[in-house]
């Protein structure tokens, strides 16, 4: 691995003025390796680091990763790692045409992660020098104390979705000059929706209110907001009371939690522990933001380089090769997902959208498609507004804003299904749904969504553990529970106990055949909704024994 010439270099310096040129806003430094592309399978993401710390798991997935090669000879294009600064790899035999398209793709992931909010927590890190400490600590813990630091690691990395990634985002937002007392956060971010759950146009209201109080009495305001709350819910001061520390007592953060409380691994035999799980925890939480902007993310990059390619005149006389790489690239895939195209696609009908004021309230009230059709405002504020969507949104909130009926007929998407014919023993598939309410819950599904386990605080003592995992639809994996509250166990020092909901039963809907024509085979119609009956069931783990039970 070395730095790329100083010929490449200056193609990439020339890339980036360009795209400053149309707005893309990124630091000036930036370092840019040539690597081989067997060595590209090991800087694959969450193994991507060079200075991450050694696990056994690392190890199996690049040599899965080269056993894919060894049999599927591909030509990975580039990885950049989200650190200050930025650093990315390419492959040591790309040609200059195409070292200008990538440059392009990774100058539009840079722009993503340090303008992008939910990366704000990694503005200021160097993860590359933060993970080769991290390393160095985890050889010194190996020679000292074995293989229990895979152990602790292990057991770690079980529970390494289980970190409260949108509490610290609110903490970095929220800046200390602006902080609220301690009573006005429980009460709007604990007791109105944690407690009350209240509607948000309550929320709403309630925040106004408080605002107009701020405006009339400044510092009286508080005192004069609570006189009003204690009438309406006098078990609020109790509340308060109880709950002392509001925000800590969420029990949100399953990691944080062990650290701080965990008796076990605050023994001074065992507070070495602390250290390799707050290391498992930070890498954690620094992927969280690129596992929940992927579509956003390569939607992005893959607009720039499409868009900066065509304009560039070094690439003359190999726009047929780049159409060729493009197109194996932002393919939409008839069936399944393609992060690229669908991202890619989505901003260009946002910004033409946009432009044409199309999310105006003059255009949303039309019903009239033909009107619709027709409607342009000509704003061109296009761009402007794919920027405000960069910098503010996460792959949810971008799905669910802007995958709309007009985005699902342009590109002709669909939702695909398959059924079982029972007389040939073939999978049947079928066109299930082309509206856009499917096929936005379709994506959504697919997107990583850990689950909403949090600490019950109130049953939670030092030889007993509870978990309540908040049900939202989609049941824990059984295969991953006895390890996961294992490690628990472990790391408590003391029994765990799991609150969950699995299913209790399926109902069916009864399968028909269509008629069809003499001589014809007959076709099976396309089955309804299950009906699933969910159940609260708990998991104990107790003396590495684990046990299930109705609630």
């Amino acid at each position: 691995m070395q730095l790329i010439d100083q010929h490449v270099k200056l193609i990439m310096e020339g890339c980036k003025e360009r795209a400053r040129d149309a707005g893309l806003r990124f630091d000036d430094e930036s370092l840019e390796y040539v690597v081989t592309n067997r060595d590209l399978l090991e800087l694959s993401p969450k193994v991507m680091i060079p200075t991450m710390y050694d696990y056994w798991v690392h190890d199996v997935e690049v040599l899965q990763g080269k056993g894919r090669y060894e049999l599927y000879p591909h030509n990975p294009f580039e990885t950049v790692i989200n650190t200050r600064p930025a650093i990315s790899f390419y492959n040591d035999n790309n040609p200059d045409w195409l070292n200008v398209m990538i440059f392009y793709h990774v100058l539009g992931h840079i722009d993503f992660f340090q303008n992008n909010l939910y990366f704000r927590h990694t503005w200021d890190d160097d993860f590359t020098g933060q993970a080769l400490a991290d390393k160095r600590v985890i050889a010194k813990l190996r020679s000292e104390k074995g293989r229990w630091v895979d152990y602790v690691i292990e057991f770690a990395r079980s529970l390494d979705n289980l970190v409260d990634y949108h509490g610290l985002l609110a903490e970095r937002h929220r800046p200390e000059v602006a902080a609220f007392p301690p009573r006005v956060d429980y009460y709007f971010d604990v007791f109105l929706q944690d407690e009350k759950k209240v509607r948000v146009s309550d929320f709403v209201k309630e925040i106004e209110r408080f605002n107009e109080l701020q405006r009339r009495l400044g510092d009286a305001a508080e005192d004069e907001f609570f006189k009003g709350v204690q009438s309406r819910h006098p078990e609020f001061h109790a509340m308060f009371e109880k709950a002392g520390r509001p925000r800590a007592r969420r029990g949100r953060d399953v990691m944080r939690f062990l650290i701080d409380h965990s008796e076990f691994l605050n023994r001074d035999e065992n507070k070495w522990m602390k250290t390799v799980i707050e290391i498992v925890r930070n890498t954690s939480l620094y992927f969280q933001p690129q596992i929940r902007t992927k579509i956003m993310n390569e939607g992005w990059a893959s607009y720039w380089h499409e868009t900066l390619f065509m304009r560039d005149d070094r690439i003359a006389g190999h726009e047929v090769d780049f159409a060729r790489v493009n197109a194996a690239v932002t393919a939409m895939p008839r069936v399944g997902l393609n992060p690229y195209a669908l991202g890619m696609r989505l901003f260009y009908f946002i910004e033409e959208a946009a432009n044409k004021g199309r999310y105006s309230r003059s255009f949303l009230s039309l019903l009239d498609a033909d009107q619709r059709r027709k409607f342009d405002g000509v704003t061109g504020k296009g761009r402007d507004y794919m920027f405000h969507i960069r910098e503010n949104l996460n792959d949810f909130l971008f799905i669910n804003s802007f995958v709309e009926q007009d985005f699902v007929d342009r590109n002709d998407l669909f939702v695909a299904d398959r059924v079982l014919d029972e007389k040939r023993m073939v999978w049947q598939w079928y066109v299930k749904s082309r509206k856009a309410e499917d096929y936005r819950q379709m994506v959504l599904d697919g997107l990583y969504h850990p689950p909403h386990v949090t600490i019950d605080l109130d049953r939670t003592t030092p030889e007993s553990l509870w978990l309540d995992h908040e049900f939202e639809g989609k049941p824990l994996v059984r295969d991953f529970v006895h390890n996961t509250l294992l490690g628990l166990e472990f790391l408590w020092g003391g029994k765990v106990q799991l609150d969950t909901s699995e299913v209790q039963a399926i109902k069916k809907p009864d399968q028909k055949q269509q008629p069809t024509l003499p001589g014809m085979a007959p076709t099976i119609e396309a089955p309804g909704e299950a009906e699933i009956q969910w159940q609260r069931v708990r998991y104990t783990m107790k003396d590495r024994k684990l046990s299930r039970g109705l609630v």
